[in-house]
């Protein structure tokens, strides 16, 4: 069977700056997962990614913006539901992937789950990263993940 990936651009897209940002992101991606069905896990993972993201953003960057968008997977007469999460900011970047998907790395104090917990909630994960060093003119960080509402990312 041929499977068929499409992407439906909502729209839905919110500024991060500050603590109230996030939980106005965590709360719309939460409302949306449910909209879509998602099972009570799928939503809550997809919750945590997001808070995850925007928390970083505010952090590490100060500001950005969580995108969404509806994904949907045909496969014979079954149509399968996910979500794409894309998180972007223009601050200094990541001047080392590698040790910042490290377990237990942090830069911040905290106890370095971020990046990898997200990549273990997902079922795709992508992360593109500038800083000046790379001597592009534009700084900043991009996370894109996708989750499908099943239960078998994790």
């Amino acid at each position: 069977m041929d499977e068929q990936v499409s992407v439906k651009a909502l729209g839905n897209a919110y500024h991060i700056c500050s603590d109230a940002d996030v939980m106005s992101a965590v709360l719309g991606v939460f409302t949306f997962a449910q909209q879509l069905d998602f099972s009570p896990t799928a939503t809550s993972e997809i919750a945590t990614i997001v808070s995850e993201l925007a928390t970083n953003i505010v952090k590490y960057a100060g500001s950005g913006r969580i995108e969404l968008a509806e994904m949907q997977r045909a496969c014979g007469r079954v149509t399968k539901h996910g979500i794409q999460v894309i998180a972007r900011d223009f601050g200094p970047g990541i001047a080392n992937i590698e040790q910042a998907m490290a377990e237990h790395f942090s830069t911040g104090g905290s106890l370095g789950m971020g990046l990898p917990g997200v990549q273990r909630m997902v079922d795709q994960f992508e992360i593109q990263s500038f800083t000046e060093a790379s001597g592009t003119k534009q700084c900043g960080t991009t996370v894109s993940v996708i989750k499908w509402g099943e239960d078998d990312a994790v």
